[in-house]
Order: structure tokens, then C-alpha cells, then sequence
């Protein structure tokens, strides 16, 4: 194989790469929005780790962060979380960094008023390559700013606790 064509298969790769770590990142935001936890085991690892810091703590693997999504987000009325500026650097063939900004906005219909939750920040993370695709290995999540009224959640996961108690 000529030099040229060695350049060019691995930037088609790379482009290959990027393009299934975007997707990845993204994959996330649609699974927490939906209530699909199980969609996670196609964004982490089987050891992934989840640093949500002071929000809600760390979690290792899909089904503990599933849960605390889950917790988190599921008395919920609706959530929205947009991925965007991602940048990725790879560490070698099998393994990359992201950063990416988010903006999640949380939604409670309640009737005392301040029904919605912004969180906006910068999501850190280290990917790296399996035999089903790349999955994130360790994500953590930065606030940069807040608005709204973050009671919702308290109010969401008191919602959560009824309907379970229901059931």
C-alpha cells in the first residue's frame, strides 16, 4: 500500500471515529430524555463511570447510572438535554477525550409556579473503542450556570415515590 493510500484509510477511520463518538455522546442525551435506561449499555462501558459531582454523586456502570437518572429525572414532567461544541482528541487507535457543552432543561407542570430547572455545563470524557463501538469510560459533568427553581427535582422524585408506592 502506497503512503497516500495509508493516509487516506486513516483519516476515513478517523473520520469513522469522530463521527461514532458524537453519536455516542448524543445517544446519551436522547436515552435520559426518553426514560430509556437501557440504552445506557450502548453509552458506557460495562464499568463506565458517571461523575455528576454535587448533583447527584458518582455511579459506575449503565444500571447504577440508569438509576440515578431514573431517579433523578423520572417524576419529571419532561427533560431536554442538548450536546454541542464537541470536540474530541484521540489517545491512540482504541481510546479518545470529549468535551462537549449541555443544556438541560427540566420540566415540572406544578401550580405554585417555577416549574422549570436549567442545568448548563461542559461534559469531560474518556472513550474508549469495544467490539460493539465506543462507549464512554468516565464522564464527568461540570455546572458552569443554573436557572430556575432546582426544587422541581424534589418535587419530581416525591411524584416518583408515589407512583412506585402505587404500583
Amino acid at each position: 500500500m502506497s503512503h497516500d493510500a495509508s493516509t487516506l484509510e486513516h483519516t476515513i477511520r478517523r473520520i469513522a471515529d469522530n463521527e461514532e463518538i458524537r453519536d455516542v455522546l448524543i445517544r446519551y442525551a436522547m436515552a435520559i430524555d426518553a426514560r430509556d435506561w437501557r440504552l445506557l449499555h450502548d453509552v458506557f462501558t460495562a464499568d463506565g463511570v458517571a461523575n455528576y459531582g454535587e448533583l447527584a454523586g458518582v455511579h459506575e456502570g449503565p444500571d447504577a447510572v440508569g438509576q440515578a437518572c431514573h431517579q433523578a429525572l423520572s417524576g419529571l414532567d419532561s427533560s431536554q438535554h442538548l450536546i454541542t461544541n464537541i470536540t474530541i482528541r484521540h489517545d491512540g487507535d482504541d481510546s479518545a477525550s470529549t468535551v462537549c457543552y449541555f443544556h438541560a432543561q427540566h420540566y415540572l407542570v406544578d401550580s405554585r409556579g417555577g416549574n422549570t430547572y436549567v442545568v448548563a455545563g461542559t461534559y469531560r470524557d474518556r472513550l474508549t473503542r469495544t467490539v460493539t463501538g465506543w462507549r464512554i469510560a468516565y464522564r464527568t459533568l461540570e455546572t458552569t450556570w443554573t436557572d430556575g427553581d432546582s426544587s422541581v427535582f424534589e418535587l419530581a422524585q416525591a411524584r416518583l415515590a408515589e407512583r412506585e408506592a402505587d404500583d
